[in-house]
């Protein structure tokens, strides 16, 4: 279950989109859809939240979101430019004002010297503006996740507002 904070988030992301006039959509990977979870939580999140693409393998990023395969063999599924990518595909495939997404190494295994266990890239996306962020966080594959959760919300909430 996600943390009651990030349900919070969650709800607080849903008003101010409903302000801006704006649905979301979110493209995540690390994540494994806990995003579209915390934001499906909220009851009468249907007008504002559009649609989630959980592509967890590059198959997925590709055959999804439209993520040129060439991109993640260059810079690897972890980076900036495929959090971009995703970002601006799951824009271009739904009918929301903004997408965020989130694409990262949550452990226990799979990180390496220039990727670390812990290191995330978020993408959000608009038809004005496309921005990238990324963090390494700390804790346990859950606690990663959990972060993760909040740091989209945290990014999608900012962009809206």
């Amino acid at each position: 279950m996600l943390p009651d904070a990030t349900l919070a988030a969650a709800a607080s992301v849903l008003q101010d989109l409903r302000r801006r006039g704006w649905m979301l959509a979110t493209a995540e990977s690390c994540t494994g859809g806990l995003i579209a979870a915390a934001l499906t939580h909220v009851a009468g999140s249907s007008d504002v939240f559009d649609r989630g693409f959980v592509t967890y393998s590059n198959e997925a990023k590709a055959d999804l979101l439209g993520v040129p395969m060439d991109l993640i063999d260059r810079h690897g599924a972890v980076s900036e430019q495929v959090a971009r990518a995703m970002a601006e595909g799951a824009l271009a495939r739904s009918r929301a004002g903004l997408a965020v997404s989130v694409t990262g190494i949550a452990g226990p295994g799979g990180g390496s010297a220039d990727k670390p266990v812990g290191l995330v890239w978020f993408g959000c996306a608009t038809q004005f503006r496309n921005t990238t962020a990324f963090q390494v966080f700390q804790g346990d594959r859950e606690a990663i996740r959990d972060q993760a959760v909040a740091y989209a919300l945290a990014m999608a909430s900012r962009t809206a507002t």
